[in-house]
Parts: structure tokens; C-alpha cells; sequence
């Protein structure tokens, strides 16, 4: 018996285990008794996940399956174990055949040594390339974004000190780890963009991305990555450069990203229209008249333009004016004195109050009463009110941002919408397209959603059938952008694989889906009395379930069937 290593490879405090085809304990030396946990036993299985855990484990079962049916040797490899008092060391380790005669593999010799840091010096050519990476670590330091670098192996190199301001990490808890241990962000399992760089060539710029900070914490980030070359050319790791959305928000970017400002996605000309707004929008104090149908965003766009504005850091407050009676949402907004009406048991400070600074949105304005309006009006031209009930003037310092999907023209002929009102509000309008009028941009979204599930869900799907994203394409999302998020959502429940199909669809709005002809795009939102009774006639008269189908409340569905004259 004899292995394809000797006892001068073998050093006095490098542990040493001889394994047979089944992993089963042969010899072991004195180091690795000390170091490995559980305690080490002849003729006692190996179990390498008792001391190597993540993805070290998965390249140590590699290099000992290849290692016993192909005899290849495995060098240098870097691993973190958990020694038998608990505490985590890294090790750089060796798997070796062992030969019975030339021909039959009977196991392996399993050899390791601790090392200070995953990479302490050796003379091996990834030790070289990390040499490289970290060559310039004094001047990254005083770059104002976080920087880390990779080598070939996934292993983080180097990592400056605002990388350890943003994530919470010290340099020495990272350096050698993979860096989707770190980052733990959502596009790790797909489309991870270091990934892409090195194995394409080309850098990938302002890459909207989400990590997990070492408390938990989620952050949004921005990152660059370029790929690192050495003088021959070849590919020897990769850097990249980041920082949090969250911090530009007193200095929003200028350089438009090509698919997403912040949260909101899309690479359509109407979106990218709205993006090339958002900078200026958000960095002004005036009103922001936001329209769209339901289901468009206009909440997300509203939370955009606070999150990147110097409001950042105070409250973002948002109320639904049609979903409370006008006396409730006048003290909801104004707030109230005690005794000021029956049930005012204490005084009672209301939104305008409480946001502070921040922002305070106002969706669905155009559900507003005349005589609200007018009161509104005076707080939006003097940027002060009264308590209901009260006689103390009190600031208004918030910026005010509305919505509404209704179209104001006809309510504003009537009178029922003040012309007044309208215009202090609409300062600047926001006009937010529905997604039949930007298709293009729906690969994208799913990409998006399909990143956001799998980590909400656990699972691992890598995108759709085509013929799914065929009938997306054709489909004309009465319940536009929330509708496609809860038609991912609910595929997301029942897919068992790595690709999303037909089945897996919801059964209404898919499978019996209103085609381009039943739903006329010269009518808001296509919901005129055919479609309504379209939406019913498929969910057999249940008027919440064709709300669903409609992607709209089913108040909404209720006001719009009264004004069709649908109503018993």
C-alpha cells in the first residue's frame, strides 16, 4: 500500500487522516486528532460536514470524489473548520490519492495546516494573483466608495475600510471568504454580476443590487465591477466598487442606470423619460402630481423621489383618501382636539404633524369632497393649519406629493375637482404608463421578480418557459405592474422547478386571459362595462374575485359598476 505523497510533504503540526474508498478511518496523526471535531476513531466514517460547513464543504466532497475515482491530486486549497473547542480557524488543505498498486485507488490521505488568513503567503499561482489584487490596498483606501476584489476562486482579496463602514464587516472576518457569504445578495444564485464579468471579459456598470449587512440588516446598493488582468493578459480576478442608495440621497446620481432608478425598473423610452426626471424632481421642494392606473407604481415612484431627497431621513407618510369617510380623514390629515366631536376623548396630532419633514403622499386625491378641497388648498397655499377643533396655527413643513389614477378632466368641467386645487398640486405632473404601453420592459420585471422570490421563497427558479413570455407579451395587464408582480407571486407557489410554465400560472387572469380585442385601450384602463362584465362572467359573479382579475380594489370595481349603471 503506498499513496502518491511522502512523510517529507508531511510537517509536525500539519494534520494528517488516511481514509478508505467509503471515508472510513484508517490512521490519523496527533495534529489533526487536536484540531478536528468530533473526536477522530478508527474504522469510524469521516464526516466532513461536522467540521467544514458551506460552500467549503461542497469543494472538499468535489476534490474527494475526483481524488478517488479519477486520481487527481488537489493542492493548496483554502477551507474554514471548526476546530474541536469551537473556535473557526482556516486551513489550507490537500487530498491525495492513496494506491493499493498502480491501478486501484483504495482512499485518500487527507492533509491540512491552519493559516493565519486564507491568504498567507505560498508560492502558488493563486498566492501570486492575490499578491496582485492586494498590491494596491493603500491607495483603495481612501477611496469614498466600498471596494473589494476577487481572484479566480471567489475569494475576496482585499476589502477597504469603506467597505467595512457600509457592510458591517471587519477586513479580517472577510479576506478569503467567498464573496457571496459576505454580500448574501439577491442576485448571488443568478445573474451575479462578478460572475458575469469574469467569465465574459466585460465590466458591468451601476448594478441595482440588495445584500444583507453582517447584523442582518437589508441595504440597496449600487456596484461597478470591472475585470483585473495580470501582464500576460489573463483573467486573475475581478473589483468592484459600491455604495448605498440609501447615502445619495441628499446628492441624487446623475448617471442614468440603463434599467433602474432605485427600485423602480425598466428599460422602455416612456421609463426611461420618468428616469431621466427623477434626479431634478427629487432634489426640488415642489408638488408632484403623480397619475397612472392602478397597479402602475405611483406609490413607488412618490417613495423614489423621497428616498433620494435631503427629506431622506424623516418619515415618509402615505394616506388613501378614498378609503376613509370625509369627517375621519380631515382628522386623520388635521388632527383633532379632545371634545372637538363625540368620541374625541384626547387631543390627537394628525399626518400633517407627524410626518414632520419628511414627505406626505396623498394617493387617490381625486377621491376628494369639494368642501375638503378647499381646505387643503389653504394648507398647501399658506403651509399652515388648525387642529380640528382648535385655534393654535401649526407649521406645515412637509412636501406634499399626490396621485390619482382617475382622468380629472370631466370632474374638473363639472366642478366636483377644484380647478384651484388641481393646479397647486400638479406643480409638476408625473404621468405613469401602464405596462401594455411598455412591453419591452416586461423580461425585465420578471427577471426582477423571479431574483426577489427566490429569496422570499427559498427557491432557485432561473426564468420562465418561453411560451410563458409569449402569452406576458400578449397579455394586456388590466392590473398592470402589481398584477404581473402577484401572477410571478403566485407561480412562485406551486413551480417545483427551475423553470416557471403555463401550469403554474393563475388560472383566471392567465389561462382565460382578455385578449388585445376585448380589452380597447380608448377606454381607462380597458375596464368599460364589456370588460367588467367580462372580469364577472369568469369569476362567476363574485365581484372580489373580479376585482382580482382587474387588478383593482373591490371599492374601485364597486364605484366603477354604480357609475356603468351595472348595479341591481
Amino acid at each position: 500500500m503506498k499513496g502518491n505523497t511522502s512523510n517529507s510533504l508531511i510537517n509536525a503540526d500539519e494534520g494528517l487522516v488516511v481514509l478508505d474508498r467509503s471515508l472510513g478511518i484508517m490512521s490519523f496523526n496527533p495534529a489533526a486528532r487536536e484540531i478536528i471535531t468530533p473526536e477522530l476513531r478508527y474504522g469510524q466514517k469521516l464526516n466532513f460536514s461536522s467540521f467544514i460547513a458551506g460552500p467549503d464543504l461542497s469543494i472538499i466532497k468535489d476534490a474527494v470524489d475526483a481524488t478517488l475515482h479519477q486520481g487527481r491530486t488537489r493542492v493548496d486549497a483554502i477551507a474554514a473548520l471548526k476546530t474541536a473547542s469551537g473556535k473557526s480557524i482556516f486551513i489550507r488543505y490537500a487530498v491525495h490519492p492513496l494506491y493499493e498498486t498502480s491501478r486501484m485507488i483504495i482512499g485518500l490521505i487527507f492533509s491540512f495546516k491552519q493559516v493565519s488568513t486564507p491568504l498567507e503567503s505560498h508560492n502558488t499561482t493563486d498566492d501570486i494573483s492575490n499578491k496582485a489584487l492586494i498590491k494596491h490596498q493603500s491607495l483603495l483606501e481612501a477611496l469614498p466608495e466600498g471596494v473589494f476584489t476577487i481572484n479566480t476562486k471567489w475569494r475576496i482579496a482585499s476589502f477597504n475600510k469603506t467597505a467595512e463602514e457600509i457592510t458591517g464587516y471587519s477586513r479580517k472576518e472577510v479576506l478569503g471568504r467567498y464573496c457571496w457569504e459576505v454580500f448574501r445578495s439577491d442576485l448571488c444564485d443568478i445573474g451575479c454580476p462578478l460572475r458575469t464579468a469574469i467569465e465574459t471579459g466585460q465590466s458591468e456598470m451601476d448594478q441595482d443590487i440588495r445584500i444583507l449587512k453582517k447584523e442582518g440588516a437589508r441595504l440597496t446598493i449600487l456596484v461597478n465591477i470591472g475585470v483585473l488582468k495580470d501582464e500576460h493578459g489573463r483573467v486573475a480576478g475581478a473589483v468592484e466598487t459600491f455604495r448605498p442608495l440609501t447615502g445619495e440621497r441628499n446628492q441624487p446620481d446623475k448617471t442614468k442606470h440603463p434599467h433602474a432608478f432605485s427600485h423602480i425598473i425598466g428599460n422602455s423610452r416612456p421609463i426611461q423619460q420618468l428616469f431621466a426626471l427623477m434626479p431634478d424632481l427629487a432634489a426640488s421642494e415642489v408638488n408632484v402630481f403623480i397619475t397612472g392606473e392602478s397597479g402602475t407604481g405611483k406609490e413607488l415612484f412618490a417613495r423614489t423621489l423621497h428616498d433620494n431627497s435631503s427629506r431622506a431621513k424623516h418619515p415618509f407618510v402615505a394616506v388613501n383618501c378614498s378609503a376613509l369617510a370625509e369627517s375621519v380623514l380631515e382628522s386623520e390629515l388635521f388632527g383633532h382636539e379632545k371634545g372637538a366631536f363625540t368620541g374625541a376623548t384626547r387631543a390627537r396630532p394628525g399626518r400633517f404633524e407627524r410626518v414632520k419633514k419628511g414627505t406626505l403622499f396623498l394617493d387617490e386625491i381625486g377621491e376628494l369632497k369639494p368642501s375638503l378641497q378647499i381646505k387643503l388648498l389653504r394648507v398647501l397655499e399658506q403651509r399652515e393649519f388648525e387642529r380640528v377643533g382648535g385655534t393654535e396655527t401649526l407649521p406645515l413643513e412637509a412636501r406634499i406629493i399626490s396621485a390619482t389614477n382617475r382622468n380629472l378632466t370631466r370632474a374638473l368641467k363639472d366642478g366636483s375637482f377644484r380647478e384651484d386645487f388641481y393646479y397647486r398640486l400638479r406643480t409638476v405632473p408625473l404621468a405613469i404608463p401602464p405596462l401594455r404601453e411598455r412591453k419591452e420592459d416586461i423580461p425585465l420585471l420578471v427577471r426582477y421578480y423571479i431574483r426577489f422570490f427566490n429569496t422570499t421563497f427559498k427557491k432557485t427558479v432561473k426564468g420562465v418557459d418561453p411560451k410563458v413570455m409569449a402569452l406576458f407579451s400578449d397579455y394586456d395587464w388590466p392590473g398592470n405592474v402589481r398584477e404581473l408582480e402577484r401572477t410571478i407571486e403566485h407561480a412562485f407557489v406551486f413551480v417545483k422547478g427551475p423553470i416557471i410554465r403555463l401550469e403554474n400560472l393563475p388560472r383566471l387572469e392567465m389561462a382565460g386571459k382578455l385578449t388585445a380585442a376585448e380589452t380597447p385601450h380608448n377606454a381607462k384602463q380597458g375596464r368599460n362595462t364589456e370588460t367588467i362584465l367580462k372580469a364577472l362572467e369568469k369569476s362567476d359573479g363574485n365581484r372580489q374575485k373580479a376585482a382580482d382579475l382587474l387588478g383593482i380594489s373591490r371599492t374601485s370595481l364597486w364605484r366603477k359598476m354604480k357609475t356603468l349603471g351595472l348595479l341591481d
